[in-house]
């Protein structure tokens, strides 16, 4: 697609200074050309303006009411004031009413140039510090790794074919599964890594605010619509937009999100004038769309549009051989983050995670691996860190059989055994003070430990140099 000139709107009731400013920026930027003040607000209302070049000077409305007018009702428009130089007053009063800056009539050509260029230049860091602000809280690291198994193997290989591709992809998978993830990485590997990449769930967002969130709205648009705001389609302009559970998108807005995509068209709420917007869409859901389809939940020709490409992301409990690595990537995100030093997690406390079945996917195993590293102490990740509803996968069989008889003797070593680890880790691994702690003979703690098979774990303990 070719990117939109800015669009500068020249209004002055002197037609050769409005083709003199027009000959000196049709190079660089689109020009709409006005006499008056009315035609001028008429022209902003229904096109995507920029700068407006406006003489303080102009019959029936005066530049100064036009000013205010449009700074009351289009806050993204900049206005350059063209004066007589000796009209001082009237360049004080411009530049309260939130006017830019302002040239003489007799202006050099390159100074206007200058001006203009400066002006779009503002505009731009004020959107991209805009879009900052928006995607600040939702910030993810980039050191993400999908993962060694077959199944993601072949999510990474469609990844690598369609980053580079302007299609639309569908990530599909169970919430936790990490889709948002995976669209962070398409847009990094793609040509607008270096462009704005904003996210939005539509699940999270109440309905009456999903459509001023995506396409923003109009100063006065509704109670409360104190200021006009961008949308999420406009921050993502030459960027990335991410619509996370795009199944729970309204059906009425199903209809406008489709325009958006198709004809790279919006308009804010509240507004009358067409917004070109250029972004690349990647849309995520959790639920079964073809289902949603049939049932007149979603409209079918806006499914067939996104799911140009589709990437399906198994569940972990399907990936469970990609656990050791991804415990790996989350102890050293939350050491980072909690200035802490676990270096590794212990065999049998892997060994749990790995038999788990994990409901809520990545997610759940990121939120466990952040708890047990902020509260823990030591530098180690043992049996005993791990919450005991996680062994409830291994000791709990789907049917039981006679070797599953002694379940309770199990679950109660689980439970001694786990919690003699807390002690001894909080003792330095000392045995004496140990058995004193928990108010038992030394003897029968070297009982519990032979029994428990703690002894390898603490000879390790015993064996490493003290800091």
């Amino acid at each position: 697609m070719i990117e939109k000139r800015p669009t500068v709107l020249i209004v002055d009731d002197d037609e050769s200074m409005r083709d003199t400013l027009e000959a000196i920026l049709k190079k660089e930027y689109a020009v709409i050309k006005a006499e008056d003040g009315e035609r001028a607000l008429r022209i902003a209302e229904i096109e995507e303006v920029n700068v407006i070049l406006l003489d303080i000077m102009l019959p029936g409305m005066g530049g100064l009411e036009v000013l205010e007018k449009i700074k009351a009702r289009f806050e993204d428009i900049d206005v350059i004031m063209i004066t007589v130089v000796k009209d001082i007053d009237s360049v004080v009063k411009a530049m309260k009413l939130g006017a830019y800056d302002y040239i003489g009539k007799d202006f050099d050509y390159d100074e206007v140039i200058t001006l203009v260029d400066r002006v779009i230049e503002k505009q731009k860091k004020d959107r991209e510090l805009i879009y900052l602000h928006s995607e600040m809280e939702r910030y993810i690291e980039y050191d993400f790794i999908l993962g060694k198994t077959p199944q993601m193997k072949e999510v990474y290989d469609v990844i690598q074919k369609v980053a580079r591709l302007p299609a639309t992809v569908l990530i599909r998978g169970e919430s936790g599964t990490g889709k948002e993830l995976v669209a962070r990485i398409i847009h990094r590997e793609s040509a607008l890594s270096e462009n704005p990449f904003v996210t939005i769930s539509l699940a999270s967002i109440p309905n009456e605010l999903i459509e001023s969130t995506l396409f923003g709205h109009e100063k006065g648009a509704f109670t409360g619509a104190h200021r006009q705001r961008f949308g999420k389609f406009e921050l993502a302009h030459k960027g990335t937009l991410f619509l996370d559970e795009i199944g729970d998108l309204r059906f009425d807005l199903q209809a406008k999100l489709l325009r958006a995509i198709q004809e790279g068209e919006i308009e804010r709420v509240g507004g009358t004038k067409t917004i070109k917007v250029d972004v690349r869409l990647i849309a995520a859901t959790s639920i079964n769309l073809e289902g949603a389809v049939k049932e007149g939940d979603f409209r079918e020709d806006l499914f067939y549009r996104i799911n140009v490409i589709p990437i399906n992301l198994p569940p972990l409990r399907n990936r469970l051989a990609d656990t050791p690595q991804l415990v790996e990537l989350f102890i050293k995100r939350y050491n980072k983050k909690f200035r802490k030093r676990v270096k590794a997690i212990t065999q049998g406390a892997l060994s749990i995670l790995c038999n788990y079945n994990w409901p809520g996917n990545i997610r759940e195993l990121e939120n466990l691996i952040e708890r047990v590293i902020a509260i823990s102490d030591g530098d180690m990740i043992s049996e005993g860190d791990i919450p005991i509803e996680y062994y409830l996968t291994e000791l709990i069989p789907p049917k039981v059989s006679k070797e599953d008889e002694g379940l309770f003797t199990k679950a109660c070593e689980t439970f001694e055994r786990n919690f003699i680890l807390k002690v001894l880790e909080k003792n330095r691994w000392r045995r004496k003070k140990t058995a004193k702690s928990l108010g038992i003979p030394l003897s029968t703690l070297k009982y519990k430990l032979n029994k428990l098979h703690i002894y390898d774990l603490l000879n390790k303990k015993e064996k490493e140099p003290a800091e």
